[in-house]
């Protein structure tokens, strides 16, 4: 018991450090790289306006809609590697907010439902379910070959229970490795693991995937 508390213990400083890290690049993203970029872009526009020559002004008025589409880019690589909601409203408005951009990415529609009232969750296990079901939705988009998913959110006074289900090609699960190191689905339970919850994958061929995560709710007193 020692030994698997200690692994544990030993996972959850990691994955802990690479969100603090993750996190730091999404704000300098954002703020640093992101902001310098719209002064560059503010300049342009100014010379742009200012600019007599045919020529030149379109050549000016290419590279500022370059920039612009890079700001873009900027800003949805920032809120994919950490959404601000995330930490200001919580996991369900944070979901949301990946769902729009994650469908905008992938043409995939993800229908997102939510029965009970949504409770407090500590940012570690926020983060945590947030990062299992970005997987989840990773993974559809890989391989389940479908355009539609549904993920419902299930709230009680004790437990959050949420469902994803992707309707797509599916696969067979006595196939896949859950246990092996570098598979995805096995990071999924091993996260979920951590937060005291549990990650149940189902699937068969033809009728696509179902992921089940519990997550215990404690009060914040």
């Amino acid at each position: 018991m020692d030994v698997l508390n200690s692994k544990q213990q030993i996972s959850s400083y990691i994955i802990n450090s690479q969100e603090e890290e993750i996190k730091r690049i999404a704000l300098e993203l954002h703020e640093g790289v992101g902001q310098n970029l719209y002064s560059i872009l503010t300049g342009l526009q100014f010379i742009e306006a200012s600019e007599k020559e045919p020529e030149m002004k379109n050549y000016v008025r290419e590279m500022s809609q370059l920039i612009e589409k890079t700001i873009q880019e900027i800003r949805l690589l920032s809120v994919e590697l950490h959404p601000p909601t995330l930490t200001t409203l919580g996991l369900l408005p944070a979901m949301k907010s990946y769902i729009k951009l994650y469908t905008s990415t992938f043409g995939i529609l993800v229908d997102l439902e939510s029965s009970g009232k949504e409770k407090w969750i500590s940012e570690k296990n926020r983060i945590t379910v947030f990062r299992v079901c970005q997987e989840a939705l990773a993974n559809i988009a890989k391989y389940a070959d479908t355009s539609n998913a549904k993920i419902n959110f299930i709230w009680s006074e004790s437990e959050l229970i949420i469902s994803i289900d992707d309707f797509g090609k599916g696969f067979q699960p006595d196939e896949t490795d859950f246990n092996h190191p570098s598979s995805g689905l096995a990071a999924m339970k091993e996260r979920m693991l951590l937060t005291g919850g549990q990650c149940h994958i189902s699937s068969k061929i033809g009728e696509g995937t179902s992921i089940v995560l519990s997550l215990p709710l404690v009060s914040r007193e």
